[in-house]
């Protein structure tokens, strides 16, 4: 249920990353690529992005949930993906470059999945001890 939560945050989040995408096609007259605009190649690296971490981390914090993870510990990985690729989507939409978002925003999202992965781990191992 927690998880449902952070799911439809990180749509709407690739809602607005696309929408942006579109209305940058649109302006530039672009149907396919980026047109050799650098701000429009950003925005879809951007979406992209996203797109490339959000399934699997959603599908992770869904297992640890299901598992019984705490609640507690679900809402921070949950809020932590969402403000992780936030931070992500608007330090790459900005530069190309280094910049605080691209750099915390993929140092939270690997945080997460670290968290997650280990969670699952012990979970398992727990599991396998209590057979």
């Amino acid at each position: 249920m927690l998880t449902g939560l952070y799911a439809a945050l990180c749509a709407l989040l690739v809602f607005v990353l696309s929408l942006r995408i579109a209305l940058l096609r649109r302006r530039l007259r672009v149907g396919i690529g980026d047109g050799g605009d650098a701000g429009l190649a950003r925005a879809i690296r951007a979406q992209a992005n996203a797109i490339e971490y959000i399934p699997l981390l959603l599908v992770m914090l869904l297992i640890a949930e299901n598992n019984g993870a705490s609640e507690v510990f679900v809402h921070v990985c949950g809020a932590g993906l969402v403000l992780a690729r936030v931070l992500h989507a608007v330090g790459l939409s900005g530069s190309a470059g280094v910049s605080f978002g691209r750099f915390w925003g993929i140092l939270l999202t690997w945080g997460v999945l670290l968290a997650l992965g280990l969670q699952l781990i012990w979970g398992y191992i727990a599991a396998l001890s209590a057979a």
